[in-house]
């Protein structure tokens, strides 16, 4: 399909058209540049909101995601979901086992799921990510789930691209605290240990919110002083321990929740949804919606202009055949890869 009937579909609201205008992006395909730049006149004038979902591998992420989706669709919401695989596109893997589980969801006109592979990338993984974020946006979907499958530095990037991030811990979560505070349990917005019927759930939502008490100088406010269950029992998908108009939030800043579900069982869900929603307000109440959307775009900006000038580098420049004719020098260690790269910037920079 050629790039005008790809826009011309969008704009007619073709499903079809949606999936190619982000197999074109994805892929990089001739034309993606000129679709997102069609589109982005869209992007930011709606009430979407961009979440997103990671956490360990195990974590019911998955089941979560769909639980959501439910729940949006319930209030008549449009809803996407990106699923990003570390592995392959086509081994299926994880991300089978989300479509099976994501299936009775899938068949629902206002629901649209895609599969993104990471395909061994790292940097632009959060760009590709996010311009297709930027297609469903404008294509009119309301909530968008990013669901990544892991806690590394691809999910830190990919959540970086969220509005808000939601970490999903399990009880059995407990002994790597300590290990995952040092990435991402610093970006979250809200954290919610799912599998809550297991035994361990108290232990690590107390940890979970000594480590926030910490990082605000009230390390202890959430803890009682004997054991048992800080937020009583579970009922009816609602979570007492969350924002409400009994535990105001700070209109300058947002205290994380840490929210108790059972998504196989879909209990905590409305808390959840609640506190996503609360959080979506606050960001608007407060401006920051709009400062990070501005952020955003300037880093993706130097993200866009550093994909084209590497492309140009190797494209339209000598570099290939150079690095080709000193790569044997290279690999006698008679010349470093700096002296090569600093030859071929020399090389551009005198238009050669």
């Amino acid at each position: 399909m050629r790039t005008n009937d790809i826009l011309t579909g969008l704009e007619s609201g073709e499903i079809a058209a949606l999936a190619r205008a982000i197999s074109l992006v994805e892929n990089q395909r001739d034309g993606f540049e000129r679709v997102l730049a069609a589109l982005h006149k869209k992007i930011g004038k709606g009430s979407t909101h961009r979440i997103g979902i990671t956490g360990p591998p195990g974590a019911g992420k998955s089941t979560l995601t769909e639980q959501l989706v439910r729940a949006y669709r319930e209030r008549g919401l449009k809803v996407a979901v990106i699923a990003v695989d570390p592995t392959s596109p086509f081994t299926g893997g994880a991300l089978l086992g989300d479509r099976i589980r994501m299936e009775s969801v899938s068949l629902d006109p206002g629901v649209f799921i895609r599969s993104m592979a990471t395909r061994g990338a790292q940097g632009g993984l959060a760009t590709s990510t996010e311009e297709v974020a930027d297609v469903l946006e404008a294509f009119g979907f309301e909530r968008i789930l990013i669901e990544t499958v892991g806690v590394g530095q691809t999910e830190l990037d990919v959540a970086a691209t969220a509005e808000t991030t939601v970490l999903v811990l399990v009880p059995e979560s407990g002994d790597g605290i300590q290990t995952l505070k040092a990435g991402v349990m610093e970006i979250a917005e809200l954290y919610v240990i799912n599998k809550s019927d297991r035994p361990g759930a108290d232990k690590v939502k107390q940890e979970v919110e000594v480590m926030l008490g910490i990082r605000r100088g009230n390390a202890f406010a959430h803890v009682r002083p004997h054991h048992g269950r800080a937020d009583g029992p579970m009922g009816g998908g609602v979570v007492k321990n969350r924002p409400s108009a009994h535990q105001p939030i700070s209109p300058s800043e947002w205290e994380p929740p840490v929210l108790m579900t059972v998504a196989s069982r879909g209990e905590g869900i409305a808390g959840l949804v609640e506190a996503l929603e609360q959080h979506h307000q606050y960001l608007e109440r407060t401006g920051k919606l709009a400062e990070r959307r501005k952020r955003r775009l300037a880093a993706r900006t130097r993200d866009v202009l550093n994909r084209a000038i590497r492309q140009w580098v190797w494209d339209e420049t000598k570099a290939e055949d150079l690095l080709a004719r000193r790569l044997d020098d290279v690999a006698a260690g008679t010349r470093s890869p700096y002296e090569v790269a600093a030859e071929v910037l020399e090389q551009v920079r005198n238009g050669k």
